[in-house]
């Protein structure tokens, strides 16, 4: 099974845990001349005055050669499909799903501390083994 598979089966498995349910697997976007996919799309229900809240997430291994090139390429995706989001589905936040080792490798590498300063990227961290969500950063 590819890496991007396992953590997508875990990821999808903590957050049904987690008491969401998954609307799309994957939510497609449908956007002028582009037709994205993210990964998830999930909602759960709330308090009955507050109603339903809806995420996107995407689903990010970092389990390749170069940390800068998959940080980058992960924000530059993540920021394209914020904005995409936005427009067609604003009632959506999007988070980045990661592993808790690839959290680890990327996240908290000073580097991306600074780079992401003032400016935070919303994360689920997910323990693959436990299929448990550990943490939620806005």
């Amino acid at each position: 099974m590819a890496a991007k598979d396992a953590i997508k089966d875990a990821v999808v498995a903590a957050l049904k845990k987690d008491g969401w349910t998954i609307t799309d697997d994957p939510l497609r976007l449908d956007y002028a001349e582009f037709e994205p996919e993210i990964d998830l799309g999930a909602e759960r229900l709330l308090a009955a005055e507050r109603g339903v809240e809806r995420i996107a997430v995407e689903v990010k291994t970092f389990a390749g050669p170069s940390r800068v090139r998959e940080f980058r390429d992960a924000l530059g995706q993540y920021e394209v499909y914020r904005l995409m989001l936005r427009d067609l589905h604003p009632d959506r936040k999007l988070y980045l799903a990661v592993s808790e080792r690839g959290y680890a490798r990327i996240f908290e590498t000073e580097a991306v501390r600074r780079l992401t300063a003032g400016r935070p990227i919303p994360l689920v961290i997910v323990s693959v083994d436990a299929e448990e969500v550990r943490r939620w950063i806005e």
